[in-house]
């Protein structure tokens, strides 16, 4: 009995330092500021634009003229993805569509880019997308930035 106790304690407490460790490291990457809730799907091939697979949740952050972007259920401290300004062409702009709806949140945007030949897809909320698309535009004077 003592035994079954010491066991399921320790679980708890080890989920419970995880949940922690999850929170500390969300509070990490948005202290710096200029973060925004952003769903990303890599490497696109044709045909599989209606479905829902391939999406993964995460949080952006804008540093300097990069967007880093982290998994939410991931204990990495660096970034998954890096995305540099200049080198981001955006495509197009749609509505997610069919089992997309599931897969994002209720009012997410669907971004098609190409960066450095990988075509990419960003979902954001409007008005992360606004802000986005404004970080784009306002590059430095000699800078190449394709904006659809």
């Amino acid at each position: 009995m003592f035994l079954a106790l010491l066991v399921s304690g320790c679980v708890v407490a080890l989920v419970v330092v995880g949940l922690f460790v999850f929170g500390l490291r969300r509070r990490l990457i948005q202290r710096s500021g200029g973060t925004f809730d952003c769903s990303l799907r890599w490497n696109i091939r044709d045909g599989q634009d209606a479905s829902g697979k391939g999406w993964v949740y995460g949080v952006a952050r804008y540093n300097g003229d990069r967007v880093e972007w982290f998994r939410i259920f991931s204990y990495a401290p660096r970034p998954r993805r890096v995305l540099e300004r200049s080198a981001i062409e955006v495509l197009a702009r749609r509505t997610p569509e069919g089992e997309e709806e599931l897969a994002l949140l209720s009012d997410a945007v669907v971004l098609a880019c190409l960066h450095r030949g990988t075509r990419l897809e960003l979902a954001m909320s409007e008005d992360a997308l606004t802000g986005f698309l404004a970080w784009l535009e306002a590059a430095p004077p000699g800078q190449r930035v394709n904006v659809a």
